[in-house]
């Protein structure tokens, strides 16, 4: 938003006040996308010689936040100890390391989404340790995949390496391992990670994904990815959770604008029904399965990826709905509340973090055409927790090799060219400019959405 003397407030706050030396128990994957990804943002911002966004220097600046982010990440390593598949603990005490009564289960989200910030810190650090141990929990959980279908599991034994739940889906539990694997490539260059993000986008085309070959085009169901045993590629459930509304945006950044367009209609659909997105939604009881909305961004997320991809201003009109359901139905007296029931529309007192740092920021942006996010000419990334990173070369600079043995050359970097999904549609080319201020979808097939979530 441009409001330096709020930001240099806030970071002087965190500089004065903020320790980690606690006896606290936390989720190692939330501590890590909120706490690390902020502090590591923040510094960018701070360092960043070209301040796009106005002067965001802090006097006498001496890498505190860096110093706190490192600081963290040390605490977080336990996690990776003693462990025989190099997949983390879920959780770790900030102060004794990872408590004697902790699982031995995570999920697969939460193990193998810890690559973006990691790798960050140890790029900025010139210390490879942190994303040695966050890229072999992906390689760890890549190599457990099924030598039937390539899918993954939902949770898995971090000991012995077996999947203690077998759903493969894009929701809870797995949603950012993929975000991830493409962003780490954006980020890094590192070609191994587009090589699996591609193979899994491939996996989930030809095993998750029911309906109509064509978006726009052709008779049958709309586009819909379900929930499957990962070894079979069978139905598991007839619900899809509102974190998998994440996975259009995902698609718009791998050029696969056409079925991200259709995923997204759906879900936009749901919101129109009932105001919000409820937890879990039954597609073919046409009802919440778990009514609950805790203020999430991923619809809004992929709005806003959409708009900034086709331009097309039915976008901004979705986000005007979005933000006129919100002040109707979540706005308390200090703040925005979770919806404890999307169609009673009542409320619990619970405003999560990602509120602030994701829904609100890419409502924002998305209304906001000359933010220097899309006008300064640098070109940023977001973290699955909406921390804003820029895509920089001094992240380029590969570490790790140095201790993984047989890796290829860092010179043997994926050239930009090679970002392409394994099924895309529209090879990365804009929406052509006559159906820019049309409809997105053929009338028909937005009717057809409707009527499959019971709008019509």
């Amino acid at each position: 938003m441009g409001n330096s003397s709020e930001f240099q407030k806030a970071v002087k706050l965190v500089i004065d006040t903020v320790s980690f030396d606690k006896d606290s128990t936390v989720q190692v994957f939330e501590a890590t996308i909120r706490v690390l990804g902020s502090l590591l943002s923040a510094h960018i911002i701070i360092t960043d010689t070209k301040q796009p966004f106005g002067d965001m220097t802090i006097k006498d600046y001496d890498n505190e936040l860096l110093h706190l982010a490192h600081d963290l990440a040390v605490r977080l390593l336990p996690a990776f100890e003693n462990t025989k598949t190099g997949i983390p603990y879920p959780r770790v005490n900030l102060k004794k390391g990872v408590p004697p009564d902790s699982h031995n289960e995570t999920c697969t989200a939460g193990a193998g989404s810890l690559l973006v910030e990691f790798g960050i810190l140890s790029r900025l650090l010139g210390d490879s340790t942190f994303e040695w141990v966050a890229r072999r929990a992906v390689k760890a959980l890549w190599s457990l995949r099924s030598n039937n279908t390539g899918l993954l599991g939902n949770v898995v034994n971090i000991q012995t390496g077996h999947w203690v739940g077998k759903q493969s889906g894009l929701g809870a539990g797995s949603d950012s391992f993929y975000e991830y694997l493409l962003k780490s490539y954006i980020l890094f260059g590192e070609k191994e990670d587009l090589e699996m993000f591609n193979a899994a986008y491939q996996n989930i085309q030809n095993h998750l994904r029911r309906g109509r070959e064509a978006c726009n085009e052709g008779e049958g169901d709309p586009p819909l990815y379900v929930n499957v045993n990962m070894y079979t590629g069978q139905l598991m459930n007839t619900w899809i959770d509102s974190l998998q509304a994440f996975f259009p945006g995902l698609q718009v950044l791998i050029g696969d604008v056409e079925d991200a367009i259709c995923l997204h209609a759906f879900y936009y659909a749901i919101w129109k029904r009932y105001g919000a997105l409820p937890e879990r939604y039954n597609w073919q009881l046409q009802a919440p399965d778990v009514p609950f909305y805790p203020l999430r961004p991923e619809l809004v997320e992929s709005t806003y990826l959409l708009y900034q991809a086709t331009k097309n201003p039915f976008y901004l009109h979705v986000g005007m709905d979005i933000l006129q359901s919100l002040e109707k139905y979540t706005k308390a007296k200090c703040g925005y509340a979770t919806l404890h029931h999307v169609v009673e529309k009542t409320k619990e007192d619970r405003m999560e973090s990602f509120f602030l740092s994701e829904t609100c920021k890419y409502l924002y942006l998305l209304f906001d055409e000359e933010n220097p996010v899309h006008k300064s000419g640098n070109k940023f990334m977001f973290t699955t927790e909406g921390h804003i990173v820029s895509v920089d070369e001094r992240f380029r600079n590969s570490l790790w090799e140095d201790i993984l043995p047989g890796e290829e050359d860092s010179a043997e970097k994926a050239k930009p060219t090679e970002l392409k999904a394994a099924n895309f549609s529209s090879n990365c080319n804009r929406v052509p400019d006559e159906r820019r201020y049309l409809l997105p979808l053929k009338s028909n097939y937005m009717r057809q959405i409707d009527r499959m979530v019971g709008l019509i």
